[in-house]
Protein backbone atom coordinates (compact mmCIF):
# COMPACT_ATOMS: atom_id res chain seq x y z
CA UNK A 1 0.00 0.00 0.00
CA UNK A 2 1.13 3.66 -1.25
CA UNK A 3 1.69 5.97 2.33
CA UNK A 4 0.41 9.03 1.88
CA UNK A 5 3.52 10.40 2.99
CA UNK A 6 5.29 9.61 0.32
CA UNK A 7 3.49 11.66 -2.30
CA UNK A 8 4.14 14.89 -3.72
CA UNK A 9 3.21 17.18 -0.85
CA UNK A 10 0.17 18.86 -1.10
CA UNK A 11 -1.03 22.04 0.36
CA UNK A 12 -4.09 23.27 1.30
CA UNK A 13 -6.43 25.44 2.14
CA UNK A 14 -8.05 25.31 5.79
CA UNK A 15 -10.02 27.29 6.96
CA UNK A 16 -11.04 30.15 4.41
CA UNK A 17 -12.07 29.70 1.10
CA UNK A 18 -10.39 32.48 -0.25
CA UNK A 19 -6.29 34.00 0.69
CA UNK A 20 -4.63 36.46 -0.84
CA UNK A 21 -0.87 37.16 -0.19
CA UNK A 22 1.67 39.64 -1.65
CA UNK A 23 4.31 37.35 -2.75
CA UNK A 24 6.76 39.09 -0.63
CA UNK A 25 4.75 37.96 2.12
CA UNK A 26 3.57 34.84 0.87
CA UNK A 27 7.04 33.26 2.39
CA UNK A 28 9.09 30.68 1.22
CA UNK A 29 6.66 27.97 3.19
CA UNK A 30 4.56 28.45 0.11
CA UNK A 31 7.02 28.43 -2.46
CA UNK A 32 9.66 25.91 -1.80
CA UNK A 33 10.32 22.98 -3.14
CA UNK A 34 7.87 20.91 -5.39
CA UNK A 35 4.17 21.06 -4.03
CA UNK A 36 0.62 20.70 -5.37
CA UNK A 37 -2.20 22.50 -4.58
CA UNK A 38 -5.69 20.85 -3.76
CA UNK A 39 -6.82 24.37 -4.56
CA UNK A 40 -6.94 27.13 -7.40
CA UNK A 41 -4.02 30.27 -8.05
CA UNK A 42 -3.73 32.97 -9.84
CA UNK A 43 -0.28 34.63 -9.37
CA UNK A 44 0.03 37.83 -10.95
CA UNK A 45 4.03 38.91 -11.14
CA UNK A 46 3.95 42.63 -11.07
CA UNK A 47 7.77 42.88 -10.84
CA UNK A 48 10.06 40.45 -11.51
CA UNK A 49 14.16 39.86 -11.95
CA UNK A 50 15.70 39.19 -15.21
CA UNK A 51 16.53 35.46 -13.38
CA UNK A 52 13.43 34.78 -12.48
CA UNK A 53 11.72 31.34 -13.55
CA UNK A 54 8.96 28.97 -11.91
CA UNK A 55 8.17 25.58 -12.67
CA UNK A 56 4.92 23.76 -13.70
CA UNK A 57 4.68 20.72 -13.93
CA UNK A 58 8.50 20.45 -15.02
CA UNK A 59 8.75 22.49 -17.39
CA UNK A 60 10.52 26.00 -16.37
CA UNK A 61 8.88 29.37 -17.92
CA UNK A 62 10.84 32.80 -17.53
CA UNK A 63 8.88 35.40 -16.12
CA UNK A 64 8.43 38.90 -16.95
CA UNK A 65 6.69 42.32 -15.64
CA UNK A 66 2.83 42.06 -15.60
CA UNK A 67 2.53 38.22 -16.40
CA UNK A 68 -0.59 36.09 -14.70
CA UNK A 69 0.10 32.18 -14.30
CA UNK A 70 -3.36 30.40 -12.93
CA UNK A 71 -2.17 26.93 -11.21
CA UNK A 72 -4.86 24.09 -11.36
CA UNK A 73 -5.62 21.56 -8.45
CA UNK A 74 -3.08 18.73 -8.88
CA UNK A 75 -0.13 20.52 -11.29
CA UNK A 76 2.93 20.46 -9.76
CA UNK A 77 4.33 24.01 -9.10
CA UNK A 78 7.91 25.05 -7.83
CA UNK A 79 9.59 28.57 -7.61
CA UNK A 80 11.94 30.43 -5.34
CA UNK A 81 10.79 33.74 -4.24
CA UNK A 82 13.60 36.08 -4.12
CA UNK A 83 11.79 39.38 -4.02
CA UNK A 84 9.74 39.35 -6.71
CA UNK A 85 6.45 42.01 -6.22
CA UNK A 86 2.96 41.25 -7.09
CA UNK A 87 0.08 38.96 -5.71
CA UNK A 88 -1.05 35.35 -4.86
CA UNK A 89 -4.71 34.73 -4.39
CA UNK A 90 -5.63 30.99 -3.41
CA UNK A 91 -8.94 30.21 -4.21
CA UNK A 92 -11.03 27.16 -3.42
CA UNK A 93 -12.64 25.21 -6.56
CA UNK A 94 -16.53 25.93 -4.80
CA UNK A 95 -15.46 29.58 -5.59
CA UNK A 96 -13.61 29.66 -8.41
CA UNK A 97 -16.48 27.78 -10.26
CA UNK A 98 -18.46 30.59 -9.76
CA UNK A 99 -16.25 33.32 -9.52
CA UNK A 100 -14.08 32.31 -12.92
CA UNK A 101 -15.61 31.15 -16.05
CA UNK A 102 -12.49 29.78 -17.33
CA UNK A 103 -11.68 26.39 -15.44
CA UNK A 104 -12.58 24.76 -18.78
CA UNK A 105 -10.23 26.64 -20.35
CA UNK A 106 -7.42 26.13 -17.79
CA UNK A 107 -8.19 22.80 -17.19
CA UNK A 108 -4.64 21.48 -16.81
CA UNK A 109 -3.43 24.50 -15.80
CA UNK A 110 -2.26 27.97 -17.79
CA UNK A 111 0.95 28.63 -18.57
CA UNK A 112 2.26 32.64 -17.75
CA UNK A 113 0.48 34.83 -19.97
CA UNK A 114 1.24 39.14 -20.38
CA UNK A 115 -1.97 41.85 -19.36
CA UNK A 116 -1.82 44.28 -22.03
CA UNK A 117 -1.93 47.68 -20.59
CA UNK A 118 -5.38 48.51 -20.29
CA UNK A 119 -6.59 45.27 -18.43
CA UNK A 120 -3.51 46.12 -16.49
CA UNK A 121 -4.79 49.16 -14.92
CA UNK A 122 -8.02 47.63 -14.21
CA UNK A 123 -6.96 44.65 -12.62
CA UNK A 124 -4.98 47.09 -10.21
CA UNK A 125 -7.74 48.42 -9.50
CA UNK A 126 -9.53 45.17 -8.98
CA UNK A 127 -6.48 43.96 -7.10
CA UNK A 128 -7.22 47.18 -4.53
CA UNK A 129 -10.68 46.18 -3.88
CA UNK A 130 -9.75 42.82 -2.96
CA UNK A 131 -6.98 43.16 -1.22
CA UNK A 132 -8.96 45.93 1.00
CA UNK A 133 -11.83 43.70 1.19
CA UNK A 134 -9.98 40.74 1.97
CA UNK A 135 -7.69 42.70 4.99
CA UNK A 136 -11.11 44.12 6.30
CA UNK A 137 -14.75 42.61 6.77
CA UNK A 138 -13.97 40.00 4.15
CA UNK A 139 -17.49 39.33 2.95
CA UNK A 140 -17.02 36.63 0.86
CA UNK A 141 -19.98 37.15 -1.73
CA UNK A 142 -17.92 40.65 -2.32
CA UNK A 143 -14.94 39.06 -2.95
CA UNK A 144 -16.42 36.91 -5.72
CA UNK A 145 -17.41 39.90 -7.00
CA UNK A 146 -14.22 41.40 -7.60
CA UNK A 147 -12.90 38.03 -8.66
CA UNK A 148 -15.55 37.13 -11.32
CA UNK A 149 -14.47 41.07 -12.71
CA UNK A 150 -11.10 40.01 -12.38
CA UNK A 151 -11.34 36.73 -13.85
CA UNK A 152 -13.24 38.34 -16.73
CA UNK A 153 -10.31 40.62 -17.90
CA UNK A 154 -7.91 37.82 -17.32
CA UNK A 155 -9.93 35.52 -19.40
CA UNK A 156 -10.11 37.51 -22.26
CA UNK A 157 -6.65 37.23 -22.95
CA UNK A 158 -6.39 33.37 -23.02
CA UNK A 159 -9.83 31.99 -24.15
CA UNK A 160 -9.08 30.94 -27.63
CA UNK A 161 -11.01 32.99 -30.61
CA UNK A 162 -12.15 29.34 -32.54
CA UNK A 163 -15.69 29.15 -34.26
CA UNK A 164 -16.44 25.75 -33.97
CA UNK A 165 -17.96 26.72 -30.30
CA UNK A 166 -19.96 22.87 -30.40
CA UNK A 167 -17.10 21.09 -30.60
CA UNK A 168 -14.50 23.29 -28.93
CA UNK A 169 -16.98 22.24 -25.79
CA UNK A 170 -17.10 18.95 -26.35
CA UNK A 171 -13.00 18.98 -26.57
CA UNK A 172 -13.51 20.86 -23.36
CA UNK A 173 -15.54 18.47 -21.89
CA UNK A 174 -13.19 15.25 -22.99
CA UNK A 175 -10.41 16.98 -21.38
CA UNK A 176 -12.64 17.02 -17.92
CA UNK A 177 -13.54 13.26 -18.41
CA UNK A 178 -9.52 12.49 -19.40
CA UNK A 179 -8.68 13.77 -16.34
CA UNK A 180 -11.09 12.29 -14.17
CA UNK A 181 -10.84 8.65 -15.99
CA UNK A 182 -7.39 8.74 -17.59
CA UNK A 183 -6.09 5.69 -14.86
CA UNK A 184 -8.79 3.56 -15.23
CA UNK A 185 -9.88 3.98 -18.65
CA UNK A 186 -7.08 4.05 -21.26
CA UNK A 187 -9.39 3.13 -24.33
CA UNK A 188 -11.22 5.81 -27.06
CA UNK A 189 -14.81 4.31 -26.97
CA UNK A 190 -15.03 4.99 -22.93
CA UNK A 191 -14.48 8.73 -23.73
CA UNK A 192 -17.24 8.91 -26.96
CA UNK A 193 -19.55 7.00 -25.26
CA UNK A 194 -19.53 10.02 -22.49
CA UNK A 195 -20.33 12.43 -24.65
CA UNK A 196 -22.99 10.46 -26.87
CA UNK A 197 -20.72 10.45 -30.40
CA UNK A 198 -19.21 7.65 -32.51
CA UNK A 199 -15.34 6.80 -31.84
CA UNK A 200 -14.61 7.72 -35.48
CA UNK A 201 -16.46 11.31 -34.86
CA UNK A 202 -14.48 12.37 -31.89
CA UNK A 203 -11.01 11.46 -33.27
CA UNK A 204 -12.13 13.76 -36.07
CA UNK A 205 -12.91 16.64 -33.79
CA UNK A 206 -9.91 16.14 -31.47
CA UNK A 207 -7.53 16.00 -35.18
CA UNK A 208 -9.02 18.90 -36.72
CA UNK A 209 -8.79 21.20 -33.30
CA UNK A 210 -5.93 19.88 -31.31
CA UNK A 211 -3.87 18.13 -34.16
CA UNK A 212 -3.66 14.92 -32.05
CA UNK A 213 -6.10 11.49 -31.48
CA UNK A 214 -8.01 10.94 -27.87
CA UNK A 215 -5.39 8.20 -27.34
CA UNK A 216 -2.50 10.57 -27.16
CA UNK A 217 -4.14 12.74 -25.64
CA UNK A 218 -4.29 9.99 -22.91
CA UNK A 219 -1.16 8.87 -23.11
CA UNK A 220 0.05 13.06 -22.85
CA UNK A 221 -1.86 12.78 -19.36
CA UNK A 222 -0.45 9.40 -18.17
CA UNK A 223 2.97 10.26 -18.94
CA UNK A 224 2.86 13.76 -17.36
CA UNK A 225 1.40 12.12 -14.18
CA UNK A 226 4.10 9.71 -14.46
CA UNK A 227 6.67 12.29 -14.72
CA UNK A 228 5.54 14.38 -11.63
CA UNK A 229 5.37 11.41 -10.00
CA UNK A 230 9.41 10.38 -10.83
CA UNK A 231 10.82 13.41 -10.38
CA UNK A 232 9.26 13.90 -6.74
CA UNK A 233 11.12 10.49 -6.24
CA UNK A 234 9.35 8.84 -2.91
CA UNK A 235 8.09 6.20 -5.01
CA UNK A 236 9.66 2.92 -6.79
CA UNK A 237 8.55 2.65 -10.47
CA UNK A 238 7.27 -0.40 -9.50
CA UNK A 239 4.56 1.54 -7.21
CA UNK A 240 4.26 4.03 -9.48
CA UNK A 241 3.54 1.53 -12.15
CA UNK A 242 0.79 0.33 -10.20
CA UNK A 243 -0.57 3.89 -8.98
CA UNK A 244 -1.43 4.61 -12.73
CA UNK A 245 -3.44 1.42 -13.58
CA UNK A 246 -0.47 -0.74 -15.31
CA UNK A 247 -0.36 -4.13 -13.89
CA UNK A 248 3.13 -4.63 -14.65
CA UNK A 249 5.96 -2.32 -14.21
CA UNK A 250 8.20 -3.74 -16.82
CA UNK A 251 5.05 -2.20 -19.27
CA UNK A 252 4.78 0.68 -18.18
CA UNK A 253 8.86 1.08 -18.38
CA UNK A 254 8.56 0.79 -22.08
CA UNK A 255 5.63 3.07 -22.24
CA UNK A 256 7.21 5.54 -20.42
CA UNK A 257 10.66 5.05 -22.53
CA UNK A 258 8.35 5.37 -26.09
CA UNK A 259 6.58 8.77 -25.14
CA UNK A 260 10.02 10.39 -23.38
CA UNK A 261 12.45 8.34 -24.97
CA UNK A 262 14.00 8.01 -21.44
CA UNK A 263 13.25 4.95 -18.74
CA UNK A 264 12.09 5.61 -15.67
CA UNK A 265 14.81 4.84 -13.63
CA UNK A 266 17.10 7.53 -15.51
CA UNK A 267 14.42 10.26 -15.51
CA UNK A 268 13.84 9.92 -11.67
CA UNK A 269 17.79 10.03 -11.45
CA UNK A 270 18.44 12.79 -13.56
CA UNK A 271 14.93 14.25 -11.57
CA UNK A 272 15.81 13.31 -8.06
Amino acid sequence: MITPEKEIPVHHLTSEKFQMSTLIAAGPENFHDVHRHNFFEIIWFREVHESSRLELDFESYKLENNQICIIAPGQAFNMKIEGEVGYAMAISREIFNEACDIESVLTGGELPFSLDLKNEKTCTTIISLIEQEYKGASRTELLKAYLKAFCILIGEQIKPQEPLLNDRQRIQELVGHIEKHYILHKETGFYAEKLKISTHHLNDIVRLLRGTTVKKMINQRLVLEAKRELSFGALTVKEIAFKLGFRDASYFSRFFKKHTDQNPDRFKSGNG
